[in-house]
């Protein structure tokens, strides 16, 4: 057995696990005497705690570190999962209307794209001839007559 620890607010109710009699409580090297098995410190100040109760030859010791506040809620298993369902379903229907109504926008063209419409890609033109790298024509052999292989 251990002594059991309840904190409500900035309240902590230690029970020894001694029957009842004249029980000995040591909280922080200060001795009090009472015929209750419970201890309560009112305003605990969340320090660390060495706490002991004891009757004629047993003792029971245990280290008190527990955090307590004014303002603090209590929430049980059922109320945290709750909480966290309900936020999963809510981000599951939001990412759901979010693909559905961005579905239909695929195909519609955009106003920030130059402000031409865009339909079927427009040919390029041919790219400009170089006139040194003219192709030879029928009827200009002489301009390029210049340019037989010599023999050496």
């Amino acid at each position: 057995k251990e002594i059991l620890v309840e904190i409500s607010g900035t309240t902590v109710t230690l029970t020894c696990p001694l029957p009842e009699g004249t029980i000995t409580w040591t909280v922080s090297g200060t001795k009090q005497t009472s015929n209750e098995q419970k201890y309560v410190i009112e305003n605990h100040n969340s320090s660390p705690t060495n706490v002991s109760c004891s009757s004629d030859a047993k003792t029971y010791e245990m280290y008190l570190n527990a955090r307590v506040c004014e303002n603090c809620e209590e929430l049980d298993a059922l109320a945290v999962t709750g909480i966290i369902t309900a936020d999963l379903l809510i981000t599951f229907g939001v990412l759901i209307l979010v693909y559905y109504f961005s579905k239909g926008r695929k195909g519609r063209a955009s106003a920030g794209a130059g402000g031409r419409p865009r339909g079927q890609k427009m040919q390029r033109p041919p790219p400009v001839p170089n006139p040194d790298y003219e192709p030879i024509r029928k009827g200009q052999r002489e301009v390029y007559a210049g340019l037989e292989p010599r023999g050496f």
